[in-house]
């Protein structure tokens, strides 16, 4: 075989081929590439052989499937081919002159010249063929890489489902169709099982390149995969109607979001939970079970503090803007659920609200204010916040499911 070429190997050219005696050089990723040069209008074996005619379609079709199978731009294959080509031919007759080959993206006409003349194509050999045959593979490999990289890359943030394929060590292994993700331990959800085969959604985190493959971090930690059940959820804050102000959360325990509406008419909270709750329900079971807040968003933080940290009530708030620290008073049975277990709830809502949250109950700001420790409650935006207003849990007419807590605070007439 002193010849090579590239092709998807028609019936008609199998025959030919089998006429004549010839094998396949060698196959990838389900492509044939032939052992013959695609030089010109035609191509031959050395005297002892037939002369068989080659049709330039072969090259072209090759260029058309792997840009619709893979997904890889035709410009890149004929990029590929015109570099292995040319590599080859630079090894072969090891010239000073520039060597070039180049491909007709029309008619698939091949011209390799060397300087200004041009080369005969019965004069590369079987070394020629291995080389292009190292550098196609390669040049593929790396399109195919680069197809899948910007693909996911632009979906950075974004939900993919796949299948769990395998698990090495603590590490998830998630079949995406065409590549793998990995979910790592620290990603994954405290108390989550899944064996082989599952269908598992999860969020892409990373997208990096590493060698020849593409490496894909996913997770179902992060606080980006609440969001973007939500959005695929909830149609109103995908189409920006309602907007997720602030979310904070500590996975597999519990979820804060403050939501917000553009339209008067649109109740961000009971779109949210849904009729029934039977938005919401499908966000927890994905989570399995995960307690999530939804509150209503407000610019003032006497209003947004309160609701932060529902299902506590609190009964007063003190705020220093200057260092952003609010001081929040609660009834003295409601201490220890605004505090949340291990201080889970007022984490959150520091979190969610960026107010550094200070928690005492109403005899502890007694005997502050008797000894000059903490000021009188001052007003705030227009309003005397003191320990005396009512803040109560509301619940939309759209109702609440298990796991799911909403709350806003009642205004003062």
């Amino acid at each position: 075989m002193d010849y090579l070429a590239v092709g998807i190997g028609t019936q008609r050219e199998k025959v030919v081929l089998r006429e004549s005696g010839d094998d396949p050089l060698f196959y990838f990723n389900g492509y044939t590439f032939w052992p013959k040069v695609v030089f010109g209008q035609h191509w031959s074996y050395p005297r002892n052989r037939k002369r068989v005619y080659m049709d330039r379609e072969s090259l072209l079709r090759l260029v058309d499937s792997l840009h619709r199978d893979k997904e890889i731009a035709k410009e890149v294959v004929f990029q590929g081919i015109e570099a292995a080509l040319t590599t080859a031919a630079k090894k072969h007759f090891k010239s000073q002159e520039e060597i070039s080959i180049q491909i007709d993206r029309q008619t698939g006409e091949i011209v390799a010249m060397e300087g200004d003349c041009k080369i005969d194509p019965s004069e590369l050999g079987r070394i020629t063929a291995q080389t292009a045959k190292q550098v196609i593979i390669q040049k593929i490999r790396e399109a195919e890489r680069d197809v899948i990289y910007e693909d996911y890359y632009s979906r950075k943030g974004s939900i993919v489902s796949g299948t769990v394929q395998r698990f090495e060590g603590t590490t998830m292994v998630v079949n995406l169709g065409k590549t793998e993700g990995v979910l790592h331990k620290s990603e994954q959800i405290v108390d989550e099982h899944y064996n082989n085969g599952e269908r598992i959604r999860a969020t892409v985190l990373d997208v990096k390149k590493v060698g020849t493959r593409v490496k894909i971090m996913l997770s179902r930690a992060h606080a980006d995969f609440v969001r973007r059940l939500f959005e695929l959820e909830v149609p109103e804050i995908a189409e920006g109607t309602i907007e997720i102000r602030a979310l904070a959360r500590e996975p597999s325990h519990r979820t804060k979001i403050a939501v917000a509406s553009s339209d008067s008419n649109v109740d961000c909270v009971g779109a949210c939970v849904g009729v029934r709750g039977s938005r919401i329900k499908n966000i927890v079971d994905e989570l399995n079970g995960e307690k999530i807040d939804i509150i209503r968003w407000s610019d003032e933080p006497e209003v947004l503090l309160p609701n932060a940290l529902k299902p506590a009530e609190v009964s007063g708030i003190i705020l220093s803007p200057e260092n952003q620290v609010a001081t929040i008073v609660v009834p003295n049975d409601q201490l220890s659920l605004a505090i949340g277990k291990r201080g889970q709830n007022v984490r959150l809502a520091s979190r969610l609200t960026s107010w550094d949250i200070d928690i005492i109950t109403e005899a502890e700001l007694e005997e502050r204010q008797k000894t000059g420790a903490l000021e009188q409650p001052t007003e705030v935006a227009g309003q005397n916040v003191a320990p005396s207003d009512n803040l109560n849990v509301t619940t939309p007419d759209a109702g609440t499911t298990e796991g799911v807590e909403t709350g806003e605070r009642k205004e003062n007439p």
